[in-house]
């Protein structure tokens, strides 16, 4: 009869140990990567249980003042950290329209 039994944990230090980063897949960071063409991106993203709107692609600044702004308009709460605006649930819609009446290029992205 075959043994097939499979080691999970080991404390001897004999299995190796996984290095940081290296779950993600180059194609996963690269998908996750925004080019930097002058064309404003909105995405929505998952996270637990809501949603949260993303906005890529701004100057670096005029992204206070449009985040602010942007929260405002959509009566919602949210931040702006790492070059990106993010705003607490799916504004998409509100977020595209207040760029198209300003002129700027923008491109609604994501699920």
């Amino acid at each position: 009869m075959k043994d097939e039994r499979v080691l999970v944990y080991s404390t001897d230090g004999s299995m190796p140990l996984p290095k940081a980063g290296a779950r993600k897949s180059p194609a996963a960071q690269q998908q996750n990567s925004v080019p930097d063409d002058g064309v404003i991106r909105v995405f929505r993203e998952k996270r637990r249980a809501s949603h949260v709107t993303l906005v890529h692609g701004l100057a670096p600044n005029e992204i206070d003042a449009t985040g602010k702004e942007l929260r405002r308009r959509c009566g919602t709460g949210g931040t702006t950290k790492n070059g990106v605006v993010e705003l607490q649930g799916d504004h998409r819609e509100a977020i595209v329209a207040y760029f198209t009446e300003r002129g700027r290029r923008v491109k609604k992205a994501g699920g």
